[in-house]
């Protein structure tokens, strides 16, 4: 792994390597399910198209449009939490991708094979390359706003510079490099800083937490990585700590296998009302193959390491129950 993520460490040679290298993605496993809602369940020709769609492999996008188009139902689906991992044929550039790993780590628990718990390893060291995430406002036509962090460490809402006109051809410049970033400065957002607080779109939920993690699953090949969604900070906060725990054990993160699993939690959030609501949700939770104490033991130098990272598992647990900081952050778990 390591190799391919040094292998273009070098001043770039070619106007491929000015950009930033992404390993490709060869599919996805998604967290969660998407089922009709209740209004709509009495709907026979709706349950039929549904059913027959999921029994088929097709994507819950592709199930919404169909549902959408030929019964003119809108915003049919609504998510819902599940204890296992959805591993879809037509989530794969290669179908058969999602058979092997069915195959290889899928459980029949009483209603067929699925995947409740798998093993994947890591390419990077760098915790934040293995899950990448922003806040990030969508429309129909794509990424409206996303936030990135400047050098002075501010967290800034970033957008697409509007497209200039060439005069003389009397159509829409070239961009040469792909679109232009630019801060977002606007009424709403005038310094450009990216305050959940004051925006618009988070507070009407339109902006929300949006990360991947990526990875390698053990003996299922393909020239590429794959990504599982979350809009969980609390999944997040817990990953972050158990990739920090691991590296400062380990010193790095590849050549640890890791583990994905579905673990059922009480979530404390805020309510439209403002009132503290409690909730059972099943969350994505990251743990890792390895024998930390023997990893520890007789290392005292460790220890202040250990001692950090058991800080941040304080930081973000208390008495047992998450706490959310926002309803659009605690999302079930189903893109």
């Amino acid at each position: 792994m390591n190799a391919v993520v040094q292998m273009f460490d070098h001043a770039p040679r070619s106007l491929v390597e000015e950009r930033a290298i992404r390993p490709p993605a060869i599919g996805k496993i998604r967290p969660g399910i998407k089922v009709l809602t209740r209004a709509h369940q009495g709907n026979e020709k709706a349950v039929k198209l549904y059913n027959d769609m999921v029994a088929s492999g097709e994507s819950f996008e592709a199930i919404g449009k169909v549902l959408e188009t030929s019964l003119k139902l809108r915003n049919a689906l609504v998510p819902r939490n599940v204890d296992y991992f959805v591993c879809r044929r037509s989530d794969f550039s290669n179908p058969d991708t999602a058979d092997e790993i069915l195959r290889l780590y899928g459980e029949d628990r009483g209603q067929g094979l699925r995947l409740y718990r798998f093993p994947i390893m890591f390419a990077f060291d760098d915790w934040l390359r293995n899950v990448p995430n922003q806040m990030a406002a969508y429309t129909t036509t794509g990424r409206q706003y996303f936030s990135e962090y400047d050098r002075d460490g501010k967290r800034y809402c970033k957008t697409y510079a509007p497209v200039e006109r060439n005069a003389r051809a009397q159509r829409a410049r070239r961009s040469f490099g792909g679109r232009l970033v630019v801060h977002r400065q606007d009424d709403d957002i005038p310094d450009g800083v990216c305050d959940p607080h004051v925006c618009p779109q988070y507070q009407d939920r339109k902006c929300n937490l949006t990360a991947n993690f990526v990875f390698a699953v053990p003996d299922v090949k393909g020239l590429g990585l794959i990504e599982l969604p979350t809009n969980s900070i609390y999944v997040l906060q817990k990953a972050y700590s158990a990739m920090q725990t691991v590296a400062l054990a380990r010193g790095r993160l590849t050549g640890t296998r890791f583990w994905l699993s579905k673990k059922e939690f009480d979530i404390t959030r805020i309510d439209d009302n403002g009132q503290a609501v409690r909730q059972k949700q099943m969350l994505t939770v990251l743990d890792a193959d390895i024998d930390l104490g023997a990893l520890l033991d007789g290392a005292d130098e460790a220890q202040p390491a250990l001692d950090a990272a058991s800080r941040a598992v304080a930081l973000l647990e208390s008495d047992g129950t998450v706490q959310s900081i926002g309803d659009p952050l605690h999302q079930p778990e189903q893109r």
